[in-house]
């Protein structure tokens, strides 16, 4: 069974153990997750409905997931999840169900859920469906810590510093972003340096690699010859940003 014992201690960002909240108005349902889920050393909040989750305080750097029913008195289980979606760093979803149909199953898995169980559960199917979730919750919480220190460095970097460094990550040559500039190649020379020294990059792969986390347009550059404000053959229009993303992407592959 692949569980997230089988990775060792599953910690957060700040040392926390995995969580697991379990939204459902069967009280049974609850007492017994939460006994299956306590046995292999996971942590369990319990709400009888999605209104109780939303005022309570989740934690934002601790990875888990949520194991929620589909329907309850006057709501579904579904507005818990587009509320969810619209957080930062979206808790994955396991939902559960008694009352399962192909058109709920294919809303619930297009909306970001990680898996559909039927009750009765299987525990095997339940568990493992819990350490997919889990994971895809730390990869995303590790995805962005990693864009938060990337951000913060790029911060530091003046206008112009900016520039070069979106020029630099196209794989232009100095003589070219100069050009493009209207500075001096020596110039060119101090900006990147200085750019790669606050962005802390060992190398021009590790800063490329720091402009596509920051969401800035990486293109392979041209030869040389290309006209002034036609950079790498293309038009104004296409030339590298310098303006950062504000949100990143987070995908969970489902098996």
């Amino acid at each position: 069974m692949d569980t997230w014992l089988t990775n060792g201690k599953d910690e957060g960002a700040d040392g926390g153990s995995p969580t697991v909240f379990i939204v459902d108005d069967d009280c049974s349902v609850r007492t017994a997750l939460d006994c299956l889920l306590r046995s292999v050393g996971v942590q369990v909040r319990s709400f009888g409905s999605p209104d109780e989750f939303l005022k309570s305080k989740i934690p934002d750097e601790v990875p888990g997931c949520i194991v929620l029913d589909v329907r309850f008195p006057g709501q579904s289980g579904f507005h818990l999840q587009n509320e969810i979606n619209r957080m930062e760093f979206p808790i994955p979803i396991v939902f559960l169900t008694g009352y399962a149909d192909t058109r709920m199953t294919v809303k619930a898995m297009k909306a970001g859920a990680i898996d559909f169980l039927n009750k009765p559960f299987r525990e095997e199917d339940m568990l493992d469906a819990i350490a997919q979730a889990i994971n895809c919750h730390r990869a995303r919480l590790s995805t962005a810590k990693n864009v938060k220190r990337v951000r913060a460095r790029y911060d530091l970097l003046t206008p112009r510093e900016r520039e070069v460094f979106a020029y630099v990550a196209t794989g232009m040559l100095n003589k070219q972003i100069a050009g493009e500039l209207d500075i001096s190649e020596y110039t060119v020379k101090i900006h990147r340096k200085n750019a790669m020294e606050k962005m802390e990059a060992a190398n021009i792969v590790d800063l490329i690699r720091q402009a596509t986390t920051l969401g800035l347009a990486v293109r392979a550059a041209q030869p040389e010859g290309t006209a002034k404000g036609t950079a790498n053959g293309a038009s104004n229009r296409d030339k590298p940003s310098s303006a950062v993303s504000n949100g990143t992407e987070y995908d969970c592959a489902f098996e």
